[in-house]
């Protein structure tokens, strides 16, 4: 016969083992928290390093880890405004992407490795430069084309930058290839060239330097040429980038350029982190008094959810950390803690109602469950529209708060349901540790 276990001791296991869940769980996150406002190096070297990725309210210790606005960092901005110069049978956006890659290529080739370069509107570009105080440095880098050379096996130039007019990655016989136009001049040129080099190959050089070196299957007389090869999609788009790195695609209208100072933004920077930090402290102080051990719980899950927003814009290093996306990070908190009262209103009702602690832990989140994703769905919504057509700051709110609001909806739904099944392991029969004793006591009356 299988062996009994009396009520009594299997409440006593069940708590025991919620305590240690609890423990470690509140310890991992602790430990996670402090990493994530100081680092870790455990070797002494930084072999190991993880970098700091916690905004504090010294601004000479912000984090590494994260890609910092220029509002934050200082630097340049440039905003063009992009157009044909001619019709070249290419969709504009199309050319539009090309010439964005072109100028971060020259920019990576100038090293400047940290410049971004993003569409701005339908058709503009905006082009960011930290760590620099020169405007005009920037436009000469811009405006001024690499240094591109078609080469026969002799190593005599047949055509230069300004003889392309457009290198795109295209498609053909089911691989990937680079596509080139050329003008009138460079037309004859390179058919002359192809003609007298059948089977021999016509490097490509770039500032000095061999990007590809194709063999001449045939006389290329059109003005057109494929260059084919084992490319993967980045590859072909690498290559057509380098080729189109002569001449810009679109002939660019500067609209504004202004350079924005690092120390403008400190006093505004410590300041909005010290506001953030005192209105969290304050949301945590009231979820604690007003929800009791709900709103322990919800506390430990905030923190939670600060250390995985900030750690996820450091792993994916694309978005960058501006004044108006801490406000997205800050409304994202808000809507975290909106989603955690939501819930605990329905495990109050729940209680008062007569339920079970366990049980209305349980159906107190199958209610709340639907409106949770109601709010966050229409605020991902509005967030992805921002994304798409928003520019500069706002484009920097849009990110974080879409981040900010899946990480919160995956907070509520598992962190925090997950800790509060444990606390009310602990406290399935102390109604009063969840929902006001008094309220529970006058309904129950009625």
């Amino acid at each position: 016969m299988a062996k009994r276990v009396a009520p009594s001791r299997k409440k006593a296991i069940t708590a025991r083992r919620s305590i240690i869940t609890l423990a470690v769980t509140v310890v991992i996150i602790a430990v996670l928290f402090i990493i994530g406002c100081t680092g870790l190096n455990l070797d002494g070297r930084g072999l190991y390093k993880l970098k700091n990725f916690i905004p504090t309210t010294n601004v000479e210790k912000w984090p590494s880890a994260i890609p910092l606005g220029l509002d934050l960092r200082g630097g340049v901005y440039v905003e063009y405004i992009a157009k044909e110069a001619e019709d070249m049978g290419l969709d504009f956006s199309v050319l539009l992407e090309n010439t964005i890659g072109v100028i971060q290529n020259r920019l990576t080739q100038k090293g400047f490795t940290e410049a971004t370069v993003t569409q701005n509107g339908t058709s503009g570009i905006r082009v960011e430069i930290p760590d620099v105080t020169d405007p005009l440095e920037v436009l000469s880098l811009i405006g001024s084309p690499a240094e591109l050379e078609f080469r026969d096996p002799s190593g005599n130039v047949i055509l230069k930058g300004n003889n392309v007019k457009t290198a795109a990655a295209t498609m053909y016989e089911g691989k990937y290839a680079v596509s080139f136009r050329l003008d009138g001049e460079g037309t004859e040129k390179f058919a002359e060239a192809t003609r007298n080099n059948i089977g021999r190959a016509i490097s490509i050089y770039l500032d000095g330097q061999e990007v590809s070196s194709p063999t001449v299957n045939s006389a290329i007389t059109g003005g057109e040429g494929l260059i084919e090869g084992n490319f993967t999609l980045e590859g072909a788009q690498a290559l057509a980038i380098q080729i189109q790195s002569g001449a810009l695609p679109l002939v660019l209208t500067q609209d504004k350029a202004d350079t924005v100072s690092a120390s403008l933004g400190d006093n505004a920077l410590s300041t909005s982190v010290l506001a953030a930090i005192i209105g969290i402290a304050l949301v945590l102080l009231f979820m604690a008094l007003r929800y009791r051990l709900c709103g322990i719980v919800a506390d430990v899950a905030l923190v939670l959810y600060i250390w995985l927003v900030f750690f996820l814009m450091g792993v994916i290093g694309t978005i960058q950390l501006t004044l108006p996306g801490i406000a997205g990070i800050v409304l994202g908190i808000g809507m975290a803690v909106d989603a955690n009262v939501i819930i605990f209103e329905r495990i109050e009702e729940e209680v008062r109602a007569g339920r079970s602690v366990r049980s209305a832990v349980t159906t107190g989140f199958k209610n709340a469950f639907s409106a949770i994703i109601d709010s966050n769905v229409t605020t991902i919504i509005a967030a992805i529209v921002l994304m798409i057509f928003g520019t500069g700051s706002i484009r920097g709110f849009a990110n974080t708060l879409l981040l900010g609001v899946v990480v919160s909806l995956i907070s509520a739904v598992t962190v925090t349901r997950f800790l509060l099944k444990h606390v009310a392991n602990l406290a399935a029969d102390k109604p009063k540790l969840f929902v006001r004793t008094k309220k529970v006591k006058e309904e129950a009356a009625a």
